[in-house]
């Protein structure tokens, strides 16, 4: 796992800063961002906090100055004159806001996964309930493998991104138990043939691509899966995908606070 190269934590209540807490498994929502280059960029800015804020009222975390405070501690906490390619977490629970920074691996080529039988609890909201995932993820090389959750036969999303499945240059999603993240959004919107379908393990073999997407790996195509086995048979579409990715990192607006 990443070292974190930033870690603060502050109390709702007087906005006042104490030891850092993760909030790891507490009963909160987070978001995390990919920040880029000199001068600073944050890719998909207003769609993190929109997913942000939003979550926040779902789970009923509704304290006051909660946004001020949130866009406060992103704009103190880079430093223009750096050059970046991070990541900037926001957690938060009924108690406290927690925000850090590391440094963005970089996937390794031949990246593979391995299919583990878990379901996130309430997993169509970016929840703190991650403990049993960072288990299974502390376990691997994270810029070589990750980890794939599945329940009742059905792929649902790898550990930390969302997934995409090609099979005759027809892209498919899964449809529902995930956590829909904003990278792949965007590339709904971008590219609008996404169809949502049941990607069941027993049908593996029949997909000539998987694609992971998120803000921490961006794009990777996967090489392999171990169990049952699966091995790529095209590079295409992620090609055409990874190049409307990299436009949008082109086209990404400066952060000015």
């Amino acid at each position: 796992m990443a070292t974190l190269l930033l870690k603060k934590s502050y109390l709702h209540k007087g906005f006042k800063e104490i030891k850092f807490h993760d909030l790891w498994n507490s009963y909160g929502v987070f978001t995390t961002m990919r920040v880029i280059g000199k001068p600073t960029k944050i890719l998909f800015f207003k769609e993190h906090i929109e997913n942000l804020l939003r979550s926040l009222k779902i789970y009923k975390i509704n304290k006051k100055n909660i946004k001020q405070n949130i866009l406060k501690l992103i704009k103190s906490n880079l430093i223009k004159k750096n050059k970046y390619d991070h990541l900037f977490r926001v957690a938060a629970n009924n108690e406290m806001i927690s925000i850090s920074l590391r440094k963005r691996l970089k996937t390794k080529p031949n990246f593979s996964l391995k299919l583990i039988n878990y379901k996130r609890i309430d997993p169509e909201h970016k929840n703190l309930k991650y403990k049993k995932i960072l288990s299974f993820l502390k376990k691997i090389d994270t810029t070589k493998s990750d980890i794939v959750l599945c329940k009742n036969n059905k792929i649902l999303e790898s550990g930390t991104s969302n997934l995409l499945f090609i099979k005759n240059n027809e892209i498919y999603s899964p449809i529902n138990n995930f956590y829909r993240g904003t990278t792949l959004k965007f590339l709904t919107k971008k590219i609008k043939k996404i169809k949502k379908r049941n990607i069941f393990i027993n049908s593996l073999d029949s997909y000539d691509e998987i694609i992971i997407i998120g803000s921490g790996k961006g794009l990777v195509s996967v090489s392999s899966v171990d169990k049952p086995f699966w091995k790529r048979k095209s590079l295409k579409n992620y090609r055409i995908l990874s190049k409307i990715y990299q436009h949008a990192i082109t086209n990404c607006p400066r952060y000015n606070g």
